[in-house]
């Protein structure tokens, strides 16, 4: 099974959510064994996507160092697409400082993916096994990753807020399913928090037409739900895209209560800290058959 790019280069404008700004995001071919690339146009700086270069966690996945402004923000959601899509090369340009928002989830990305289609390259592609159970905990909240063969995500949240309250969702993992149950779920918010967020300067480009914004015990955006448990279907969402930073497909069980990008990076960077937790894997003729799940 070999490695993938994008067939051509393709483009689109978004805005962004925190500076509420037009961003020009740019997806081109890359060549095998060069994985997720990031470059910020505007000030000529180049990010890779690893666990080692995530600088912030706090409201989205950031590339970089907010403290000196060479950063790239709100990556997770388009970094969710090209898992979903199974794509293990791609060069990302942006002209500011984040990945615009679209939508709220990861469908307008999907969207830009399938147009540009699918190269396969000439290298095999790579696969991170789980050896064993690394779990990570902050008081009531974990997120773990255990062995299987068969890529599974379980997620359980728990809102005081009526119209979320509990929800949970386990989702078995292939393209058809991440298309079909997962990329239409969009980010959400409070609208006490998005006006704090406001007065502040940050989410000034966040609307109904790319949030879920809850009021006390409603839904306020018009169109209502995509689906009734949207917002655990987006938490998976949100943790596919923080795990595809390791330049190989994570084939494990991952679960999560009440998880978050904090955890879902520190349990990268756990995983890494031993070579007994984890085994990459080319994929080739001789295994194929064992690890095909991971990129059904």
């Amino acid at each position: 099974m070999k490695q993938t790019t994008i067939a051509k280069k393709v483009e689109n404008i978004g805005i962004g959510l925190h500076k509420g700004q037009p961003i020009k995001l740019t997806l081109e071919p890359a060549p095998a064994n060069s994985g997720i690339n990031f470059y910020r146009s505007d000030i000529n700086a180049s990010f890779k996507a690893e666990p080692a270069s995530i600088g912030n966690t706090q409201m989205a996945t950031v590339l970089g160092d907010l403290a000196s402004g060479v950063y790239i923000s709100t990556i997770e959601h388009l970094m969710s697409a090209i898992s979903g899509l199974g794509i293990d090369n791609i060069k990302i340009s942006v002209d500011a400082n984040e990945v615009p928002i679209m939508d709220g989830s990861a469908i307008s990305f999907c969207m830009m993916l399938k147009d540009a289609g699918i190269k396969l390259l000439d290298e095999s592609k790579k696969v991170l096994i789980i050896k064993r159970d690394i779990v990570v905990e902050d008081g009531a909240k974990m997120v773990a990753l255990r062995p299987s063969l068969e890529p599974k995500f379980h997620f359980f949240i728990d809102f005081k807020n009526p119209v979320i309250a509990q929800q949970k969702y386990s989702f078995i993992f292939s393209k058809q399913n991440y298309l079909e149950e997962i990329a239409r779920a969009r980010t959400f918010g409070f609208l006490e928090d998005v006006k704090k967020l406001n007065a502040a300067g940050l989410a000034l480009g966040g609307s109904l037409d790319n949030a879920i914004v809850i009021d006390a015990n409603r839904v306020l955006n018009p169109d209502g739900l995509r689906f009734s448990d949207e917002f655990v279907r987006h938490k998976i969402l949100d943790a596919i895209g923080d795990l595809n930073v390791f330049g190989a497909r994570v084939l494990g069980n991952y679960e999560a209560i009440a998880g978050s990008h904090e955890l879902n990076h520190k349990l990268t960077l756990e995983i890494l800290k031993s070579s007994q937790n984890y085994e990459i894997v080319s994929v080739n003729a001789g295994n194929e058959k064992e690890l095909e799940k991971a990129f059904a």
